[in-house]
């Protein structure tokens, strides 16, 4: 029995929409996410699509399966993950050439971060089947919009290796990116990790939030260094961890050489184009070296 889905359509064009005009989930893989902590953080729609769908395909049947008592569903289940997936993945594709409805969901979240499932999307949509987001709870976003860093700009990059040498070489590619970097942690590395990040990327502003949406939720904020040397001592704290690092501190132009460099230029050069120059040679602002260059050109005409 398939239950109507109700999606919030803006567009009316989306396969969701399509779904809902028929009375019921049209046959296709759904992603949905669940809840990362308290249970009540599930929306009304990835109930719908738990309710109706043919078979869920899960990382933990003993997990999903507590979620589904919790909002009294029951519905076939079936594991997917990192150690089956070659196997299962044959198995799921038929089930929806027979034309069913297949949810996808990951232990905690959104399916597909840090989790397996992004093959599963990819031979899906080489086979011209629909896929279909159901959006909801992510510790990355959940973490980001706590932390008080930037948010326009932020990288998630997973789990580091847990040997010295290859999370420290992953940390020097990450060290010149300039936005807010968001990791997964284990509480027993958490120690570990934060020290190599301080070796690696300085001393920036970092938050460690942990068991985010839970009856212990903690953030703590504070530099690496704070961090770092808290966990140096503090026991390993329970439960899942999100880590956030900012991006890194612009460095301040020298202004004496940047003017000395300007006024060189200036007597040859159109000021756009010594601006240009300049905030090339010396990774200053474009937009603050050409008004100095203007103030500059002013001056000099007048000497």
């Amino acid at each position: 029995m398939t239950r109507e889905l109700k999606p919030l359509d803006l567009d009316g064009k989306s396969q969701a929409k399509k779904t809902e005009q028929s009375g019921g989930l049209t046959a296709g893989l759904y992603i949905v996410a669940t809840p990362i902590g308290n249970a009540r953080d599930i929306s009304l729609r990835a109930l719908e699509v738990l309710k109706g769908c043919d078979v869920i395909a899960c990382e933990d049947t003993r997990m999903t399966s507590k979620l589904l008592a919790i909002h009294g569903i029951s519905r076939p289940l079936v594991p997917y993950n990192d150690h089956n997936a070659p196997e299962m993945r044959p198995k799921l594709l038929a089930r929806l050439a027979r034309g069913e409805v297949v949810a996808l969901v990951s232990d905690a979240g959104t399916p597909l971060v840090s989790d397996p499932g992004y093959k599963l999307v990819r031979d899906v949509i080489g086979e011209g089947m629909p896929v279909v987001a159901i959006p909801g709870a992510s510790a990355v976003l959940a973490g980001l919009a706590l932390s008080g860093l930037p948010s326009d700009r932020f990288l998630f990059a997973g789990f580091l290796p847990h040997r010295a040498g290859e999370r420290a070489a992953i940390l020097e590619e990450l060290k010149g990116v300039r936005a807010t970097l968001i990791f997964f942690e284990s509480a027993q590395r958490l120690s570990d990790s934060l020290a190599a990040m301080l070796q690696v990327l300085g001393d920036r502003p970092a938050v460690m939030a942990r068991e985010i949406t839970k009856l212990h939720e903690e953030t703590r904020r504070g530099l690496l260094s704070q961090l770092a040397a808290h966990y140096q001592t503090a026991p390993a704290p329970r439960g899942e961890v999100t880590l956030l690092i900012g991006p890194p501190r612009e460095a301040e132009a020298d202004m004496g050489k940047i003017d000395a460099a300007l006024k060189a230029a200036l007597p040859f050069m159109p000021v756009k184009a010594a601006a240009e120059m300049i905030a090339g040679l010396t990774d200053g602002s474009r937009k603050a070296i050409y008004a100095r260059a203007l103030d500059l050109k002013e001056e000099l005409k007048d000497e």
